[in-house]
């Protein structure tokens, strides 16, 4: 094996630390977009742009509303109002209740199951069409382990590896089709 030119290795390692860094600062500020954030509004009188805010938790937004000058004298007064923050949405379920069919293949075959949902939990895992190189009877317990775990996450089966993979991808297909969008 030829040896690699030292340039090449910087390149490489400054490359790999720059998309690191990207994902890094990417994640985190998805994170803080996600967080709901409190506000406050405050209406100044009569021109004072000076207004003093209430104490407000690092990262609060503040809505400022600002009179434009009058002929009246100006006013010291500060009025404070905290409005009532929007109520909190309603729960929606991630799944929506009824039947749901996914396919799964790879160079081995096919399988097709179809997953029953029910407020939000998996209540049945049938697999409807197999057509894979070996016997049904490797994978018979998963639709068990489906309803169990409630998720499409299975263990692999030992002499099976195609089959649960074909499995798996065919409990996803279906589950993705039942996303309550």
């Amino acid at each position: 094996m030829a040896k690699m030119n030292n340039k090449w290795v910087i390149l490489c390692s400054a490359a790999i630390g720059a998309i690191y860094t990207a994902g890094y600062f990417t994640t985190d500020t998805l994170a803080a977009i996600q967080q709901p954030v409190p506000y406050s509004q405050v209406s100044g009188s009569s021109g004072n742009q000076g207004s003093k805010l209430d104490s407000q938790p690092a990262g609060s937004q503040v809505s400022v509303n600002v009179s434009p000058p009058t002929s009246k004298p100006a006013s010291t007064k500060v009025k404070s109002k905290a409005t009532t923050p929007p109520p909190a949405p309603t729960v929606k379920s991630k799944y929506i209740n009824g039947t749901f069919y996914g396919a799964g293949n790879n160079r081995r075959g096919s399988v097709q199951v179809a997953v029953s949902i029910k407020n939000d939990k998996i209540t049945g895992v049938e697999i409807s069409d197999y057509r894979m190189r070996y016997s049904q009877d490797y994978i018979a317990g998963l639709p068990q382990e489906i309803i169990q775990n409630q998720s499409a996450k299975v263990h692999n089966v030992s002499g099976a590896t195609y089959s649960t993979r074909a499995f798996r991808d065919a409990i996803q297909n279906a589950l993705d089709q039942a996303l309550n969008a």
